[in-house]
C-alpha cells in the first residue's frame, strides 16, 4: 500500500503540474512564447500571441500574423469529448505581407468568419467571407474531420481581386458567381452540382499587348459551367463566349479511372488572344469541333477544322494521353494565311495538301507516311526584293513543292521535288535520324537560265548550270559539289566553314561565255578554291594551258603596227588569287616560246568595285607594253606605255580598244 499510494502521488503531482502549465494564467503566460517560437518557425513569420487563453473547457486565442494580419478564434470545448462551439476570425488586410507562408505573389485581402460546432463524429462549419468583395457564404460538414459535404454560395466576386490573390496579373476584368452544393464529396460516391458564371468580362487590352506583343480589339466575354455530380460521373455544359472566340463543350467525364465522352467547338476569331493559356505565338481565325472518347487506356480525339481556309479533318488515337496513331487530312490550305498564322512575312502565294497516315506514332517506334503538296506557288517577289536587299527586283517566280516521307523507328525518310520557274530542286532520299538529330541527303540542283538570277548575282550570266552531291549534318556539317561547267568539271566540298574546290580542263571560251565577257582567250583551265565562310578568307590557284587569243583588235593592232602576231603564239601560265573578304589580290603569269603576259598584284575590291591593275605585255621580245587600269572597275582610266615598240598613233588606238575592251569586260 506505501508503494502504491508513492506511485498515486506522482501521477497526480504529474497532473497537476500539466494542469497548471496548460489551463491556468500562470501556465498559459509560460506556454505562450513557446508556442509563438513554434509557429514563427514553421510559417518564417515575426508573428505574435496577443491573447492566449486556455482552459479546461474553453479557449480564446488572437494570433497577430503582423500588424495587418490576424486571426481570433474563442469558444467552449470539451478536452475529453472533442467537441467544439468555437467562433472564428480571419482578417487579412495586406496578403503580400504572407508570402513566405503563402510561397506566391499574392496580394490583397481576405476576411471570414464563422462557427465550428460538433465533435469527432460531426463537425459543421458555417461562415461568411467578402472575398474579392464578394457576398460569400458556405456550410461545410466534417465526419472524423474529413469533409463530405460542402454548400457555397459567392456572389459578385471581382476577378482581378481573385487574380491577385491567386498571384497573378488582372489580364481580365469580370462579376463571377458560384453556386456549388455538395450533399456529398465521397470518391465514387459523389452527389452535386456546380454553377460557375462569369459576367461583364472584359480583356486588359494594354496588358496584353504588353505582356504578350499582341494587339487585339476590345474584348467583353461571358461564362457558364454547369456541371452535375453523381457517383463517379460528371455531365457538364460549358459555354465561353466572345467578340473574339466562342468555345462551347459539353458531355460526360469520369473520373476515376477518367473516362470522357465529350463534344467540343471552337471558333476563335483571334487565337492571339488564347496565347496566355496556350503559350503558342500564332494568330488569326480557327474553327474546330469534334468529338473525344475515351480513358487512359485508349482515347479516340477526331475533329474538323478551316485552319488557314483548309478543309482538314484529323483522328488521333491517344494511349496513355499520348499519340498512338494519328490520321489527318488537309486540303487546300493557303500559304498566305499560314504565313499569317504563324507571323512570318509574306513569303508566298499557294495551295498546301497534307495527308498523315501514322499508324504507330510511339517515340522509337513510328510508323507512317506522310504526303505533302503545294500547288499553284507563286513567290512574293516584291516582298523577297525589298527583305534582301536586291538592288533589281526579283522576277515572278512560280512553284510547285512535292514531298513524301516515310517514318520507320527513329528515321524519317523524305523524297522532295521543287519545281519553278528560277530552279528546280530534287531529293531522292533525305534520311533524318530522331535519335542524334543527323541528316543525310542527296540532291540534285538544276538551273535553266542563269540569267534569271541576275537579281542576285548582279550580273548577266548566259546559259544553264546543273550540280548534285551529298548534304551530311551531324555533329559537322558535310556538303559535296558535283558539277559539270563550261566543258569541264567542279569539285567541291564544304566541311563546316572549309570551302574547297577542284577545277579540271573548264574552258576558258565557255566561262567567258557564260559570264557574257569577250572571247578574247581560249585555254583549259585546272585549279583548287580553298575558301574559309567564317573568316571570308581564301586563296586561288589555277593553272591554264593550249592557251589561244581570239581575234580582237588590239591586238589586231599590235600586230599592225609592232608587227607581231600574238595570235600565232600559244600561251601558259599561272592564276592566282588571294581573298579577304571583299578583297581580292590577283596574279597572271602567261607565257609563250617569245612572249609573256604578266599581272602582279592586281587589286579588286568586289563591294566598292575598285580596281588597281598593272598589266606588261612582252610581245616578241621586244620592249614591254605596260597598261594600267585604276578605279571604279566598270569604268576604269586605261593607262598605256607602249615606249618604242609602237608609233605614238597606235598606242592611242590600242588604249581606245584597251577601253572599249574593259568596259565590256566589267
Amino acid at each position: 500500500m506505501k508503494y502504491l499510494a508513492i506511485v498515486v502521488g506522482i501521477i497526480m503531482t504529474l497532473l497537476a503540474a500539466v494542469y497548471v502549465i496548460a489551463f491556468t494564467p500562470f501556465g498559459n503566460d509560460k506556454l505562450r512564447p513557446v508556442i509563438e517560437q513554434k509557429i514563427n518557425e514553421q510559417a518564417k513569420l515575426n508573428s505574435k500571441l496577443s491573447t492566449f487563453r486556455l482552459t479546461m473547457s474553453s479557449l480564446d486565442i488572437v494570433l497577430e500574423l503582423d500588424k495587418d494580419n490576424s486571426i481570433y478564434v474563442n469558444g467552449a470545448y470539451s478536452l475529453f469529448g472533442s467537441s467544439f462551439d468555437l467562433v472564428y476570425k480571419v482578417e487579412l488586410d495586406k496578403i503580400e505581407n504572407l508570402k513566405d507562408l503563402t510561397s506566391s505573389p499574392a496580394q490583397g485581402r481576405f476576411h471570414t468568419n464563422g462557427t465550428v460546432k460538433g465533435d469527432e463524429a460531426l463537425m459543421n462549419i458555417d461562415g461568411v467571407s467578402d472575398v474579392a468583395s464578394s457576398d460569400t457564404t458556405y456550410h461545410v460538414e466534417l465526419k472524423e474531420f474529413n469533409p463530405t459535404s460542402i454548400i457555397a454560395k459567392v456572389k459578385s466576386a471581382d476577378l482581378v481581386s481573385l487574380l491577385k490573390l491567386g498571384g497573378q496579373k488582372p489580364y481580365a476584368s469580370a462579376s463571377v458567381n458560384l453556386d456549388m452544393n455538395f450533399k456529398n464529396i465521397t470518391p465514387h460516391a459523389l452527389d452535386g452540382d456546380v454553377l460557375l458564371q462569369t459576367k461583364n468580362g472584359k480583356l486588359n487590352v494594354p496588358l496584353m499587348k504588353k505582356d504578350f506583343q499582341i494587339n487585339i480589339p476590345a474584348t467583353a466575354f461571358d461564362m457558364n459551367l454547369d456541371a452535375k455530380l453523381k457517383g463517379d460521373d460528371v455531365d457538364y455544359k460549358y459555354i465561353l463566349s466572345s467578340n473574339l472566340a466562342k468555345i462551347t463543350s459539353s458531355g460526360k467525364v469520369a473520373p476515376e479511372p477518367l473516362n470522357v465522352d465529350v463534344k467540343y467547338n471552337l471558333d476563335v476569331q483571334e487565337l492571339a488572344v488564347l496565347q496566355p493559356i496556350t503559350g503558342a505565338d500564332v494568330r488569326g481565325p480557327l474553327k474546330v469541333f469534334g468529338t473525344a472518347k475515351g480513358g487512359k487506356e485508349k482515347m479516340v480525339v477526331n475533329g474538323i477544322s478551316d485552319i488557314a481556309s483548309s478543309d482538314t479533318t484529323f483522328e488521333a488515337i491517344l494511349k496513355e494521353f499520348k499519340p498512338a496513331t494519328v490520321k489527318a487530312s488537309m486540303k487546300n490550305l493557303k500559304l498566305a494565311s499560314a504565313l499569317y498564322m504563324v507571323k512570318q512575312p509574306h513569303y508566298a502565294d499557294g495551295s498546301f495538301s497534307l495527308n498523315v497516315d501514322i499508324s504507330d506514332a510511339t517515340a522509337g517506334n513510328l510508323k507512317g507516311t506522310v504526303v505533302s503538296t503545294i500547288k499553284d506557288g507563286v513567290l512574293d517577289s516584291a516582298y523577297m526584293t525589298k527583305a534582301y536587299g536586291f538592288k533589281t527586283p526579283m522576277p515572278r517566280t512560280q512553284f510547285t513543292l512535292t514531298t513524301n516521307t516515310a517514318l520507320s523507328g527513329d528515321t524519317v525518310d523524305s523524297k522532295v521535288d521543287v519545281a519553278s520557274t528560277l530552279a528546280n530542286f530534287n531529293i531522292k532520299k533525305a534520311r533524318v535520324n530522331l535519335k542524334d538529330s543527323s541528316i543525310v541527303s542527296d540532291y540534285v540542283v538544276t538551273v535553266p537560265n542563269l540569267d534569271a538570277l541576275y537579281f542576285a548575282s548582279e550580273r548577266h550570266l548566259k546559259g544553264s548550270l546543273s550540280a548534285n552531291g551529298e548534304f551530311k549534318k551531324a555533329k559537322d556539317l558535310d556538303l559535296t559539289i558535283l558539277s559539270k561547267v563550261a566543258g569541264g568539271n567542279v569539285d567541291a566540298k564544304l566541311h563546316n566553314d572549309d570551302f574547297h574546290a577542284d577545277l579540271k580542263s573548264l574552258q576558258t571560251l565557255s566561262i567567258l561565255e557564260m559570264l557574257i565577257y569577250p572571247e578574247m582567250f581560249k585555254s583549259s583551265l585546272n585549279g583548287v578554291l580553298d575558301y574559309n565562310l567564317a573568316s571570308q578568307k581564301g586563296v586561288m590557284k589555277a593553272q591554264l594551258s593550249d592557251g589561244k587569243f581570239m581575234q580582237n583588235q588590239m591586238l589586231s593592232l599590235v600586230r599592225q603596227y609592232a608587227k607581231v602576231d600574238m595570235y600565232a603564239e600559244t600561251f601558259k601560265g599561272d592564276l592566282n588569287a588571294n581573298i579577304n573578304k571583299e578583297n581580292i589580290l590577283a596574279s597572271l603569269d602567261l607565257l609563250s616560246n617569245t612572249s609573256s603576259i604578266k599581272s602582279k598584284n592586281t587589286k579588286l575590291n568586289s563591294k566598292t568595285k575598285q580596281i588597281d591593275s598593272k598589266i606588261e605585255i612582252i610581245a616578241n621580245k621586244n620592249t614591254p607594253l605596260t597598261i594600267t587600269l585604276k578605279g571604279d572597275a566598270t569604268r576604269p582610266q586605261v593607262g598605256i606605255d607602249a615606249r618604242d615598240l609602237i608609233k605614238q598613233e597606235a598606242g592611242k588606238a590600242i588604249e581606245k580598244e584597251v577601253g572599249k575592251l574593259l568596259k565590256g569586260l566589267f
